[in-house]
């Protein structure tokens, strides 16, 4: 049986690796493009690290800004594809 990851399990490795690259402790509910942490070339590179870290494809309807918004919006993603995997 397969234990699926909390929302700390999920949201700890993507602030992880925006913190590696930006340098920036970043709170769960910053807007990230707001704030001109992420471009849109760096979301790209989101997207991938999210795909690979949490072994999810996002694609058609998921592949939304909005998604990306914020750590807890991309924790809620990864959640919703898992449970749907």
């Amino acid at each position: 049986m397969t234990v699926e990851p909390t929302s700390a399990d999920i949201a700890g490795p993507i602030t992880a690796f925006l913190r590696e690259r930006t340098k920036v402790d970043v709170p769960a509910d910053q807007d990230l493009f707001a704030s001109g942490l992420v471009s849109s070339i760096f979301a790209m590179e989101l997207i991938v690290h999210v795909e690979q870290t949490f072994d999810v494809a996002i694609t058609g309807s998921d592949l939304r800004l909005d998604n990306f918004r914020t750590v807890d919006r991309m924790t809620e993603l990864v959640t919703r594809l898992r449970a749907g995997a």
